[in-house]
């Protein structure tokens, strides 16, 4: 049908509109949004910001075994009753080409693997998101999935391997310098603060959630820290991420789930009588703690003795 004249302007404005009326309702339920009637998936005004690169790991590389006692306790805490549900991102392609990085979809899905075949995480409650597919939309939704999914009796883990950043953001919280994970949006540079996760973490039915960030800055996510829950960062909050070019990883993401979980060599404590491996995720963590270069791995333990995914 052809409109008049008069009316074709309003067309596109009409389009925006009907968009907005469809999308907004879906965050509607959002809990606790970091600034007041905005949507999550609308990234937080912030200043000075800056992304603190993975550098690449060069040189010998020589396993120091296995670490002395820890994190772990050698005592198997509750086990999970429910459901797992994951959310495992990893991204190498960034905007550009000079941010790319090289293994952080292969840390992605090695994690998976370790989830599936270890810890008896279903295909159909694991959300992977690599590369283009890792928007801060697609993330903020996926938290939201599992938060919405997971119950009181079930288990949420989440993984994230990429750049981090550091910056003032208005993100909830009253640091004054924030860290956050980087990702992207309509080919863009987009960023998700600390602040912001632990919003969008909140609200939870489970206190059973595990958190792994192999980015850089990551000890800055100890924000996160709340009853029940684990967090894994690959260093310090103001340290380096690396990537291993001789193992294809991320040097943190090699240790935790390659070798120790995977090749069970994180494997210290007997906690359930099998004879299969049962590694826990502060065993791994102590792995790889005892394993990193040139960089200090840190960990958040609230969780009662030993956690078994």
């Amino acid at each position: 049908m052809k409109l008049p004249k008069g009316l074709k302007f309003l067309l596109p404005l009409a389009l925006v509109l009907l968009v907005a009326v469809l999308v907004v309702p879906s965050y509607a339920d959002a809990h606790e949004p970091p600034v007041a009637g905005r949507p999550p998936s609308v990234p937080v005004p912030a200043v000075d910001v800056e992304i603190v690169k993975k550098a690449t790991l060069k040189g010998p590389k020589a396993p120091k075994g296995k670490p002395p006692k820890q994190a772990a306790t050698g005592i198997l805490g509750e086990t999970c009753a429910g459901d797992k549900f994951a959310i495992i991102i990893g991204i190498s392609d960034y905007p550009g080409e000079s941010s790319d990085l090289d293994y952080c979809g292969d840390d992605a899905n090695d994690v998976k693997l370790a989830l599936k075949t270890l810890y008896g995480y279903q295909e159909s409650n694991i959300v992977l998101l690599v590369d283009v597919a890792a928007t801060r939309s697609a993330i903020v939704l996926a938290i939201e999935w599992a938060r919405t999914n997971a119950g009181a009796d079930d288990e949420v883990f989440f993984f994230f391997s990429g750049h981090g950043a550091r910056g003032k953001a208005s993100d909830g919280d009253s640091e004054k310098v924030d860290e956050a994970i980087v990702c992207h949006e309509a080919g863009e540079f987009s960023y998700i603060w600390d602040g912001e996760l632990r919003s969008f973490f909140s609200g939870f039915a489970t206190t059973r959630i595990i958190l792994v960030f192999d980015s850089c800055l990551s000890g800055g996510m100890t924000d996160l820290s709340a009853p029940g829950r684990v967090i894994a960062m690959a260093c310090s909050e103001n340290g380096v991420s690396l990537e291993d070019e001789v193992w294809g990883n991320g040097q943190f993401t090699f240790y935790f789930f390659d070798q120790g979980m995977l090749a069970g060599r994180a494997d210290v404590y007997d906690h359930n009588g099998n004879p299969q491996p049962d590694v826990v995720i502060e065993e791994s963590f102590d792995y790889a703690k005892a394993n990193c270069m040139q960089q200090t791995p840190v960990i958040s333990d609230s969780f009662m003795n030993d956690l078994l995914p």
